[in-house]
């Protein structure tokens, strides 16, 4: 596989996943840059034991974490809102104000819940590849998300109630 079709069949699923971390799609497109030209400089590291699809996100994970050390950015909500209005993810919701509860309540989860949500649903990884990105075991990124997927139905419903 060349690198142009390495990065179109891979942007999608990189950039997806750097915006549902930093929330700001600027700074994700920067960042995806940032993944494949470090992909480029490195792929003879890539091993071929997972798919290269996770080997990026990898890459990606550890690109955010540079940028947050650099930059220490925190977001704000108002930040999330306003990625919630760049986002197709709500369009599968049924209403915006459902939306936005969902991505407030996906915000305040803490790690490692937060990053195991977001790499399952929006960067539609398995839990294989989310052990392989996280060092952790399938098993536990399975309970990880199960617990996640929890605390957030817990909090919708008691913001709704």
């Amino acid at each position: 596989m060349n690198f142009e079709d390495l990065y179109k069949e891979n942007y999608a699923i990189v950039f997806g996943y750097l915006l549902s971390l930093c929330n700001n799609a600027d700074i994700a497109e920067e960042l995806t840059a940032d993944v494949f030209l470090k992909a480029f400089e490195k792929i003879s590291t890539y091993a071929g034991k997972s798919k290269i699809s996770t080997w990026l996100c990898g890459i990606a994970k550890n690109e955010y974490l540079q940028y947050l050390r650099k930059n220490r950015h925190h977001l704000s909500f108002e930040e999330l809102n306003d990625v919630a209005d760049n986002n197709n993810f709500e369009n599968d919701l049924q209403d915006r104000n459902t939306a936005v509860l969902l991505h407030k309540c996906l915000h305040n989860l803490p790690e490692p819940y937060h990053e195991v949500f977001i790499l399952h649903v929006f960067a539609e990884l398995n839990y294989k590849e989310i052990a392989d990105i996280m060092n952790i075991s399938e098993t536990s990124a399975r309970v990880i998300f199960f617990r996640a997927k929890n605390m957030i139905k817990k909090e919708m419903e008691e913001k709704y109630e």
